[in-house]
Parts: structure tokens; sequence; C-alpha cells
């Protein structure tokens, strides 16, 4: 039984011209999600106005008050009616939409604003009175008088009482005001030489500062670095390697963590395009894959990067929320990030984050007698300590125990007596004065004990040694290429012609990996080879695969993920296993080697593979300090 379409009525529908209230409250919906995006476009509108101090207030989340103040240049009395009009803004003139060198420039914020809530504004321009104007659901009020030294305070309350129904879409407090204090570190992040003060006044009063950032000082990196340790924390900041990089008409710069400082979820990642706060897919998964071949699945890098260009070069009216954007070239974009971000942890060599050492010394504590004995995989000694136990039991040893201690101790220095003569082209600075310092002894057949000038240093032998036989063959890989396995009958799959042009596009990067792909008509495209490392593979799987990533992230690292998976295991396999005794001259080359290797701070997993104690901090273990 068909039933009528409730869109087709029996008279013909009327055009109508919608007024000016019901405008704004559908900008509304697109312009202010949530408290959040009010205090995003009031700050910014601070921002643009030139302000170096800025504090901005929230009472309940911000969902009945946002006030925002600031010492900008301030809006003239007679100009508070315009600046409160749909598409009215002082930051563009229209000519130009590319030519974008402002936060805002649409013109909708304070009439949205005004339209689904109650607000004020008072104003004050340099040479000019103070004056103030009010709005309440699209009605707006008569300018007035008021007091103000200078710059403007916005004052915003009762958010969506005009639009009772998104009231309903509103969370917790306190997740609102969480929300609120994301914003506004973003735009700290963004502008280091401008003060920020967030309060929560929700009790009534002066109210409690919930974070603040008084003005950065010296040059942009000291400045932002500054500001990044204050906001992330002091440890990313002593743990983050500085990126600058340059790739045609694009700028990159900012502070990368290394690898051993990641985190369980992508929180500590922030990206801004033109000093504006951003969360493009782009940007982020070109951050991704700088990291991926030093960070396990579940982890993630922690970053603060920013890409200065031409505004001609990238589109920011994509959204009104104007959170993404659109590169005209966007593979120079992702190729700054993936090389800039690259070519910094290369010259971070070995250097590991101070974290892992912090974390150690919180572990060395004394153990709780009320807590049962537990056994790790350590404890239990293995076959060749069990043999030299019951030896050093067994009555065979006429020299005695000092003989048979000789002859197994752990220490690797050799003795005055018969210390070889040094050689005339050895280096003049002892093996302690490097950065990994001389080894000198082997625990559990497994760590090696190294002394430094101030300090010491324990290196997990069987990680560390992976991750140096990994760079190994990775180079090999580079140097000769991936050998590809021609197919005996070419596998042809069957794809929409819009998902063929999307893999065919990405043909020369599958084919530096040995996946070699052809057009066969229509939609149809032909797998001529696959990488001859993986064996035998399923190419339909494996292209459907890389097919979604495209679709996904708009790359694909899925063959070079595999092939660097298979490496990694190969490296795994062929390096020194934990268990093994090791000499003093092996235990010293791997420390070189180690020195001179680039990634080698951390494991094929993202597990560090050493830690440095300093003696400092070793003393105080001991009451010594």
């Amino acid at each position: 039984m068909s039933t009528p379409n409730p869109k087709i009525s029996e008279n013909r529908p009327i055009i109508r011209q919608l007024d000016d209230a019901a405008i704004n409250r559908i900008a509304a919906g697109e312009v202010v999600e949530r408290p959040a995006s009010a205090v995003k476009e009031l700050v910014e509108n601070a921002l643009d106005a030139g302000a170096q101090r800025i504090e901005v207030a929230y009472a309940n989340g911000g969902k009945t008050l946002i006030r925002v103040t600031d010492d900008g240049c301030g809006i003239a009395g007679e100009d508070l009616p315009l600046a409160l009009s749909r598409h009215a803004t002082s930051k563009i003139d229209g000519t130009d939409l590319l030519d974008i060198h402002t936060f805002g420039f649409r013109g909708e914020a304070l009439p949205s604003l005004g339209a689904v809530g109650r607000l004020s504004i008072t104003s004050r321009a340099a040479g000019e009175d103070a004056a103030m104007i009010s709005v309440e659901g699209g009605k707006l009020g008569a300018t007035k008088p008021a007091a103000l030294r200078s710059g403007t305070i916005v004052e915003l309350r009762d958010l969506f009482y005009a639009t009772p129904a998104r009231l309903k879409f509103m969370r917790s407090d306190r997740a609102e005001a969480q929300a609120i204090n994301d914003v506004v570190k973003r735009l700290a992040m963004a502008e280091p030489f401008v003060g920020f003060t967030l309060r929560d006044v929700s009790g009534g009063g002066e109210g409690r500062v919930v974070f603040r950032a008084d003005a950065e000082t010296g040059d942009m990196f000291d400045a932002l670095h500054g500001r990044l340790a204050r906001i992330i924390g002091r440890d990313f900041a002593e743990n983050a390697l500085r990126i600058d990089a340059t790739r045609e008409d694009l700028h990159l710069t900012g502070y990368a963590a290394l690898p051993t400082y990641s985190r369980g979820s992508s929180v500590a990642q922030y990206l801004f395009v033109n000093g504006r706060p951003v969360k493009d897919k782009l940007l982020i998964g070109a951050l991704r894959a700088a990291y991926f071949d030093f960070l396990s699945r579940d982890r993630h890098p922690a970053a603060a990067l920013f890409i200065e260009c031409d505004p001609h070069l990238v589109d920011v009216n994509v959204h009104p929320a104007k959170s993404e954007v659109r590169f005209r070239d966007p593979g120079t974009a992702r190729g700054l990030i993936v090389s800039g971000l690259r070519h910094a942890l290369a010259e971070a060599g070995h250097r590991a984050s101070t974290t892992v050492a912090g974390a150690t010394l919180g572990a060395f504590r004394p153990e709780d007698p009320s807590r049962p004995a537990r056994v790790y995989q350590m404890d239990r000694p293995s076959q060749g300590a069990r043999a030299a136990a019951f030896a050093a039991q067994a009555p065979l040893h006429e020299a005695g125990f000092a003989e048979f201690a000789h002859s197994y101790t752990a220490r690797v220095e050799s003795d005055p007596e018969t210390a070889a003569e040094p050689d005339s082209e050895a280096p003049a600075q002892p093996a302690s004065a490097l950065p990994l310092g001389a080894a000198r002894a082997q625990v559990h057949e497994n760590y090696i004990i190294a002394q430094t000038n101030d300090g010491m240093v324990i290196v997990d032998q069987h990680a560390a040694h992976e991750r140096l036989v990994y760079e190994r063959l990775k180079r090999q890989m580079a140097e000769n290429g991936v050998a590809a396995q021609a197919l005996l009958i070419p596998e042809i799959i069957e794809l929409s012609e819009g998902d063929a042009a999307r893999l065919l596009a990405a043909s020369e990067d599958l084919a530096r990996f040995g996946l070699t792909l052809e057009p066969f008509g229509g939609g149809a495209v032909a797998v001529r080879e696959t990488p001859a490392i993986l064996g035998e593979v399923d190419a339909r799987a494996m292209v459907l695969d890389i097919l979604d990533e495209l679709d996904d992230q708009g790359e694909s690292l899925l063959v070079q993920t595999r092939i660097e998976a298979i490496l990694s295991r190969v490296a795994c396999h062929g390096s020194i296993r934990s268990g093994r005794r090791m000499q003093a001259d092996e235990m010293n080359a791997l420390l070189r080697e180690m020195e001179a290797t680039p990634h080698s701070g951390q494991c094929n997993h993202g597990r560090p593979t050493y830690v440095e104690l300093k003696l400092a901090d070793i003393e105080k273990l001991f009451g010594r300090s």
C-alpha cells in the first residue's frame, strides 16, 4: 500500500525569505556546537584585535556564563551594532578570500552567539569613549555609555536558552569545562607571546585559576619551548626535538618528542597551519607515518607542529568552524612533515627519553614485607648459572674459591698486570667519556652495565642489537631495492572505476616496495608482481586493504609496514640472544655501534634499549646527597 509523500502538498510550495533571527540560529548550529566553540570564536577575536593579555572566565562548564576580557584595540561605539550584524567584519574586504591573515573572517560568530544566548559587548577604542551593547535571542538593544579603560569585554550568558533543544545535547559541566580548557591551551600554543588566564567562576566571585600562561620572551623557538613546557609538561619539553624544515614554499617548525616518550592515545598531538589550530586528517596521517617505524600500534607520538605558508597555498574556508584546511599541494605538506620529523629523529641518534630513567629510579624502593615475594623470569637461574653454582659447591678446585671466582666473574675490566700496551692510534679519551660509557659487567646474561663519567648505563643487549640489525637491513633494502616476485598468472581484481583510479595513482609508490599494478580495462587492475620477501600473499586482500587505507588516510603504508615487519622479525632472530655471555670487547663494540646508529635508543617495538642513571640520582637512593 503506497503512502502519500509528506513533502508533497496539494498546494504549490511558496519560496520565502528567512528572517535574520532564523538565519542566525541556523548559522549558530554550525559555528557554535558547544560552549568551547563560543570560547574559541571569542578568543580568536581578541587575538585578531592584537591583545597581549586575555582572560577567560566560565561558570557551569560555560553553559551559564562565558566572559572574555582582552586589552586589544577595541571597537568604537558607533560600530557595535554593525559588529552584531551578520557577515560584518573588519578582517577582510571580500576581494580575495584566499588572502586571509587572521583567525576570523566570516563575520558569523557574534550574531550567532547573540541569536542563541544573552550577549553583551563592552568596548573602548583608543581616543573613544567606552560603550556597551547587548542582544538577547537575536533582539538587539541600544548602545549605551559604559566604563572601561581599554580593550573589550564580551559576556555570554545562558547559552542556547533561545534554542532549548540544543541544551539536551550538552555534556556534563566537567566535560564542557575540559573542552574549554583544551581550546584555550591550543590557542595559547599558537600565540606564545600572549598571556592567557582561564578561570572557573562557578561558585561566584573571582573563582579559581584553572590555567595560566604568562607571555613568553626570547626568540620564537625559546618562547614556544617555554609555552609547551607549561602546557604539555616539562617531560615533553625535556624530550622534544626541535623541528625546522622547509620544502618549496612551506615552512615547518615546532617540537616533536622522542619515540621513547610516547603516549597511549593521540591527546598530545597539536597541529597548526598559519597559527590556526587544526585537526586535519592529512597532517595527522603524516605525523603517524613519520613515527610508524619506531612505535608499536598501541602507542602514539607527541608533537606540536606549525606549518607556515603563503595564505594562497591553503584554503581555510572549508568549514564554518575553520578546524579543517585544504592545501593546494597536499603531497608537499605531507612530505614536509614526514621528512622533517625523520631527519630530526635521525639526528637524535641513540638518545632516549629522560622519563625512562625517572621511571627506573622510581622503581627503586624498599620491598614491602607484607606483600608476598614475586618470582620473575629473571629470578630463575639459567642452565649455565645452575651448572656454575653446582661446580662451586663441588670440592674439586685445589686453589680454592678465589681461582673459581676469577674464572666465572662477570667483571670485564682487564687486570693492570695483564693489560696490553695501549695502541698509539687509540683515541686519547677513555671509553667512559663516551655517551654510553665503557662496559664494566654483564648481569643476568642479558644486561650490560657501562660506566660513564657522571653515572652508569644499563643496556638490554638483545633489544639493542635487534635495533642495530634492523637498521642495517633497512639500509640494505634502501640501497638494493625490494626484490619483486613475478606472478606466473597475473591476478585480475575487479574494482569500481573510482577505486581503480585511486589505486593506480599510488602505483609508483607501491612499485618501490615490489608491488606492481597495471590497468586492465574498465575498473579492473592486474597485479603483476608482489614483494618476494612476503612469500605467498593474497593479492586481492592486500589490494583491498590498501584501498581502505587510501580512503581513510589518503595514503597507504600497508606494503611497507608488512615488509619492515618481516625485517624486524629477521633482526630479532639474528640478534644477540638473551642468556648469551659476552666478552668485554663484544660489549664495548655494541655500545660504540649504538652511538653511531640512529634510532638505537629504542627497539623495533618502541621500548627503550638502555637506561642512563646519573650518579647524583644514584647517591640520593643511598641518602648520600
